[in-house]
């Protein structure tokens, strides 16, 4: 075996570290900043990399600003002349609520020589939340609560969110006209769309009440009465393409899946495995994608197709988890699970998947790491792969394991990163 490869779980956690390294804020953010303007620079933002995106800029601004972001719990960063308010995710909050009207509200007061700097990354729907007249910030919580148990995949939810704002959708640039609006974007979502990131506060938005309708009807949901009648009513709807007061809209992407991957796979070259980028883009439930991945792998390791080992399979996106369980943990972890039952302790295969904001849906852990001694330590702990992959407990089988990776907040997010090792005998 090549010396590098000596300890293959490190291997990966270093592809992640890679990953993470290419959408640092505090990289990517100086050289996208635009010029500064006759007037005011008003920074506002929402996301889990708000708070770091706001020191970036603070750092490599050369004149005065002023501003406010809005970031998750525990992801704060000291910023001297922005303002950062810490709120709820993924479920929306009261604190969320008011700094999404507080935000607004520093729109709506900019005029034609002004600069409003957004800076949005994922996270940010739920943070930036202010419901549209009429609904309140419970009913918001009752629709999101729902999406997030039906395994809606991210364009679904945001349709829908867009639609229950009085911020999302467009209206916080419609706001601020007629000041220049510069959004720059961290992506968390396949496609990389900024329509969807953060479910697009400064993008004009092409989903219909129509489409957000067809969201709660794919999947059974019955919205609280003042919902269901805000979507039949359809009325105030969100700016779409072509809107005078999106004129002045620019959107610059400073990070988003693909380099980080390029940035792994290149750090796989230097240790002599051939790096296989399978997609910055996948969706699908967990448990299916890992099936897929699992094939892929196990071809690689009796026929060198797509590549001879070593190499690494790597793929970002966000996958969904439809609950039938009562376990603990996020995409990542039921991700890995599965990929661990699907190859059967073959020799060779080692995996990771870890969400790059450094936190598995709602727990404590990014992802974790797995190899072909996995389900045999887990047989002798007395713990079965299936029955918690059944109960949605891919954090309680890792746990036990020693094997989750811990990272804390990561000040970014471009969505999952999965890589999956394969060895030659």
């Amino acid at each position: 075996m090549n010396p590098d490869l000596s300890e293959p779980r490190t291997f990966l956690r270093q592809l992640f570290a890679e990953a993470l390294a290419a959408a640092d804020p505090g990289k990517v953010v100086p050289a996208h900043l635009p010029s500064k303007p006759k007037g005011r620079t008003v920074v506002v933002g929402a996301g889990k990399a708000a708070a770091a995106m706001g020191k970036a800029v603070e750092d490599a601004w050369p004149g005065p600003l002023e501003g406010l972001v809005v970031t998750r719990y525990g992801h704060a960063v000291p910023c001297r002349h922005i303002e950062v308010v810490e709120a709820s995710h993924p479920v929306p909050d009261a604190a969320g609520r008011e700094a999404a009207r507080r935000i607004l509200d520093l729109a709506q007061g900019l005029g034609a020589d002004d600069l409003l700097l957004c800076l949005i990354s994922g996270g940010g729907s739920a943070l930036l939340s202010l419901p549209a007249e009429g609904l309140t910030l419970e009913d918001k919580q009752a629709v999101n609560k729902a999406l997030l148990r039906c395994g809606a995949d991210i364009s679904e939810m945001n349709c829908l969110r867009k639609h229950l704002s009085a911020i999302k959708g467009g209206r916080l640039a419609a706001a601020a006209h007629p000041a220049k609006v510069v959004s720059l974007i961290i992506s968390d979502v396949p496609g990389d769309d900024p329509a969807t990131i953060a479910s697009g506060p400064t993008v004009a938005d092409p989903t219909s009440f129509s489409d957000a309708r067809i969201v709660l009807e794919k999947y059974g949901i019955t919205p609280p009465t003042a919902v269901a009648e805000h979507m039949a009513s359809g009325q105030d709807e969100t700016p779409k393409p072509g809107d005078p007061r999106l004129a002045g809209s620019e959107v610059r992407m400073i990070a988003a899946p693909q380099a980080s991957l390029e940035a792994a796979a290149a750090f796989a070259r230097k240790m002599g495995v051939t790096p296989v980028i399978l997609g910055d883009s996948i969706e699908g439930e967990a448990r299916e994608v890992a099936k897929v991945m699992a094939g892929i792998a196990m071809q690689v390791r009796k026929h060198g197709q797509p590549a001879a080992a070593p190499s690494v399979l790597l793929s970002g996106g966000e996958t969904t988890v439809t609950l039938r369980g009562s376990g603990r943990g996020g995409r990542n972890a039921e991700f890995l699970l599965a990929l661990a039952v699907a190859t059967q302790s073959t020799p060779g295969i080692y995996g990771f998947a870890g969400d790059t904001d450094g936190i598995d849906g709602t727990e404590d852990n990014a992802g974790a790491v797995f190899g072909p001694d996995s389900l045999s330590r887990a047989d002798a702990m007395g713990l079965s792969a299936k029955a918690l992959l059944a109960n949605n407990d891919g954090y309680g089988f890792f746990e036990t394991l020693g094997d989750l990776i811990v990272t804390g907040p990561t000040l970014t997010n471009v969505n999952d990163f999965r890589a999956v090792l394969i060895l030659p005998e």
